[in-house]
């Protein structure tokens, strides 16, 4: 698995494509779902790592809500803190990398969306978990979406496949390393006719892998759900929807 791939991976058409795979229905429902698991009753301070362009932050920010976002991608930082000039929202952003989290019992929950765990070498995984744990006051929340577990990927993986976000194609091409656990896909963008290529590396973990890992920093899963309805989480799942529980007493 290649090391800090991500770093080189976020800029120009992949951003782009990003924008326009998630349409403001698809913020709005998942929002609806993390206010469940966080009800604004309780004026929750949340983590939003990594954000992205900050999507999710900012449509909890428009209900009320205090969200501090990170993400490592200047772009998409940049643009999440253009969307909150002279805005009264309550969001902090931060640019910087998922795994240097120095915050200790601060937030009251965090959540994890857009299939960015299994992006670090499982060390790393392990590291970032644990910091995540820390920043999270005893009796918070910690939610996980992924498409990307093993129970959801290798069911209905294929070799080649390909996407269509708005006027930006991507054909895939994925390779699976089963003594690794982890899948390496290479990427084609093409847009306006010009053709961009990338790479990713993604360590492939099982539903029961994911909660010993929580478990082994406090957090204790609560629930699997397979969709945003809330249906159970099972096998050829297309996405897992992880709620995970810090252990003692919230302050």
């Amino acid at each position: 698995m290649k090391s800090k791939w991500y770093q080189h991976f976020f800029y120009g058409v992949v951003l782009d494509y990003w924008r326009k795979l998630n349409p403001p229905e698809q913020t709005r429902q998942e929002a609806d779902f993390l206010a469940d698991i966080f009800p604004l009753s309780k004026k929750p301070h949340l983590l939003d790592i990594p954000c992205g362009n900050g999507r999710h932050s900012l449509e909890l920010a428009s209900r009320g809500y205090s969200i501090v976002g990170i993400d490592q991608s200047t772009d998409f930082i940049r643009e999440a803190r253009k969307q909150t000039e002279n805005t009264s929202l309550s969001v902090e952003w931060v640019t910087g990398d998922m795994q240097r989290i120095s915050w200790e019992g601060i937030f009251d929950g965090a959540f994890c969306f857009g299939n960015s765990f299994g992006y670090l070498r499982h060390e790393d995984t392990a590291a970032f978990l644990a910091a995540l744990s820390r920043a999270i006051k005893p009796g918070g929340y910690f939610v996980l979406d992924t498409s990307m577990v093993a129970e959801s990927i290798l069911f209905n993986l294929e070799e080649h496949d390909w996407e269509q976000a708005d006027d930006v194609y991507l054909l895939m091409e994925h390779h699976y390393d089963s003594e690794k656990s982890c899948l390496q896909t290479e990427y084609l963008f093409i847009q306006d006719g010009k053709f961009d290529t990338r790479s990713s590396w993604h360590l492939i973990y099982t539903v029961a892998e994911i909660r010993r890992l929580l478990e082994q920093v406090g957090l204790s899963t609560t629930a699997l759900y397979g969709s945003l309805n809330k249906e159970p989480f099972e096998l050829g799942s297309s996405h897992l929807l992880l709620v995970a529980k810090k252990s003692g007493q919230l302050l």
